[in-house]
């Protein structure tokens, strides 16, 4: 029996450009994804045959539930195609990276120049003995190095653990023991809202206990005053690489081998080490970079994710560099020195696609449309959307306040597991705000219940993908009892702990993680529709909804929310809110308790952190909070 869930769906479609379509690499949506059903296999051979192998591979994938097998015999190593490929193709003197940081500073690396750079890191790291298979946790700001660092790693088979610059001393040392890390790579200072903050410190206090840690390489920034270097155990990134040769063979890695190491933290027990490798990630990620994306030659795009997470991994680094494509890469935050900064890297650098999260989206609508309307904005033509559904009013804002009414926008679902984009609406299709799309051609995703049968359009279930695709992860580090979790919990089906709906047409909206459903009077009520329908009033800017234990109801909900500057707390709002949840989502879905609060818990990817409101609440632990945002 399906789920029941009450659900209110909009049915409101933005038509683009039909030249979208036209030009697109894609073409005709329903065309592509029927050729894909029609022959899967084919379908992931075209897409590889695009890539550099030095040894073909034998067979497109092998299937053994719930192990895949990608490319199977194929020999290839991925930065020869982000790099060593684009170099002999014509784009040597073209710009791949360009980085600006916090007080304007700028650096700009042609792919001759990164090539070159790649190629002496991955040869300072053989000095320190570093060989395929060993792993290195790289911790350091949205810096060139950063970037440097990883594929350096990849160049010479090294398995990367890139850990987010703003965890602290504890949640980094369970990463770097956790995936036992032989070198680490980090700076001595990170550079927000005009003050330094010190890395190097975490650093030392992260090593005490961390045995399998043999040398740490410290990027010095502070020339003036620069950090002290114990030579027991440390080296300066620079003095590393001074006399190296600027040529290293990439090493010839199979199709499975692993790539790298990403930790990600679940609602309940200690990280994930997701493991990734070569071949199909390599796949995978230049795939949607090509035709999510639809990025062209002359583009100029921007991913404002730091590549300490997985966008950052996917989107700012690997797909966009096998495309040949010319990068941003920024460090500091999105309102400082003031609300322009973004707007005015977009005019300036004329950037032509911009995909950032929602929670960016949705601080700019609260800070007003007359700072992204100080600039010109008329180079962008793809906006995309990633971490978070993003709710129909930020879509409204961004389509016509950012994308002036004529950029399709990219809402796109994925996960650090899956590697890639799975659902969205490719350009040139009709979008419906509130709903990522559909599954792009690759990937059956679908809405079950329990028993992995599909739900009836407009009801509510679990959102699965029925099939492997090449970039999905291979296991969790050394616990591969969570891995096979993802593939038995729904029979049949990968299971992604997001609620979800589809409507008529085939289009999915993500409601929330499984374990953020409220139960209220028997109905399942889901926290991100709550949310939207609250935000979706004037005077409120960011929502977070919990469910509480209540005798009569089973639950009731309490929202936390954030207003506008322009608005105040008052028991009238309060009133209006709950009328307002009332006409968009009916008595049931109306909290019973409304708090008015300054902030809320965010991971430092931008997703709320309800699981914490809720312990806060109940006077609980919140459990595993390193991704808690400062």
């Amino acid at each position: 029996m399906a789920e029941k869930f009450d659900v209110k769906l909009s049915e409101k479609y933005y038509m683009p450009d039909p030249s979208y379509k036209q030009n697109s690499w894609l073409g005709d949506y329903q065309k592509a994804y029927n050729d894909f059903l029609k022959d899967p296999d084919g379908f992931w051979d075209r897409v590889a045959q695009e890539l550099h192998w030095f040894t073909p591979y034998t067979k497109v994938k092998e299937w053994n539930y719930p192990y895949a097998r990608w490319f199977t015999g194929g020999k290839t190593n991925i930065t020869y195609n982000c790099l060593d490929r684009n170099v002999a193709n014509g784009r040597r003197n073209k710009v791949a990276l360009i980085w600006r940081g916090e007080d304007g500073t700028e650096r700009i690396y042609t792919y001759r120049q990164l090539y070159r750079e790649v190629q002496r890191v991955a040869n300072g790291l053989k000095k320190l003995g570093v060989t395929k298979g060993d792993r290195v946790c790289i911790y350091m700001p949205m810096v060139p190095e950063q970037i440097i660092s990883m594929l350096a790693c990849a160049r010479i088979g090294a398995v990367h653990s890139v850990v987010f610059g703003g965890f602290g001393a504890a949640a980094l040392n369970s990463r770097i023991n956790g995936a036992e890390a032989k070198v680490v790579i980090t700076a001595d200072v990170t550079y927000r809202r005009g003050k330094s903050i010190p890395y190097k410190r975490v650093i030392e206090e992260a090593i005490i206990n961390a045995p399998s840690v043999e040398y740490v390489v410290v990027l010095r920034r502070e020339l003036d005053q620069p950090v002290e270097i114990h030579s027991e155990m440390e080296v300066d990134f620079y003095d590393l690489i001074k006399d190296v040769s600027q040529e290293c063979e990439p090493a010839v890695m199979d199709s499975e081998d692993p790539l790298f190491i990403l930790y990600t933290s679940g609602s309940t027990g200690a990280p994930k080490g997701i493991v990734h490798t070569c071949g199909g990630y390599m796949v995978g990620t230049y795939y949607t970079t090509k035709y999510v994306f639809d990025i062209k030659e002359n583009d100029v795009y921007w991913c404002t994710a730091d590549p300490g997470w997985i966008t950052g991994h996917s989107y700012v680094v690997y797909g966009p560099l096998a495309m040949g494509a010319t990068i941003i890469m920024t460090e500091g935050t999105p309102d400082f020195p003031d609300p322009s900064i973004w707007w005015r890297m977009v005019e300036e650098f004329g950037v032509t696609i911009l995909y950032t999260a929602p929670t960016a989206i949705r601080m700019f609508m609260k800070l007003g449309e007359e700072w992204p309307n100080k600039c010109n904005l008329s180079t962008l033509r793809i906006l995309g959307s990633v971490g978070e559904p993003l709710n129909p009013e930020a879509f409204e804002w961004y389509y016509r306040v950012i994308g002036k009414k004529s950029c399709p926008i990219v809402d796109t679902w994925w996960q650090t597991e899956t590697g890639m984009q799975m659902v969205t609406t490719m350009v040139g299709e009709p979008m419906i705000p509130g709903f990522a799309g559909k599954g792009i051609p690759g990937v059956i995703a679908d809405v079950v219940n329990k028993e992995g049968k599909p739900v009836k359009p407009g009801t509510g279930g679990f959102l699965v993908i029925r099939e492997p695709w090449p970039s999905m992860l291979r296991t969790v580090y050394k616990d591969d009892e969570r891995y096979r979790k993802y593939w038995n919990t729904i029979p049949g089906c990968y299971a992604v702990g997001d609620l979800a709906v589809k409507n008529a047409a085939g289009y999915i909206m993500v409601l929330g993680r499984a374990d953020d459903l409220i139960v209220v009077a028997g109905h399942n009520i889901g926290t991100a529709e709550v949310e939207s329908a609250l935000v979706s009033h004037q005077a409120v800017a960011e929502a977070a909804v919990i469910g509480k234990p209540d005798a009569m109801k089973g639950n009731i909900i309490k929202a936390f929310v954030i207003l506008r500057l322009t608005h105040s707390p008052s028991d009238r709002l309060k009133k209006e809110l709950l009328y307002h949840v009332r006409i968009t989502l009916g008595p049931i879905a109306m909290p019973s308790e409304i708090e008015f609060v300054q902030s809320l818990p965010k991971t430092r990817s931008g997703k709320i952190m309800r699981r914490v409101l809720k312990a806060k609440e109940l006077g609980m632990d919140p459990g595993d909070i390193s991704t808690l945002e400062e």
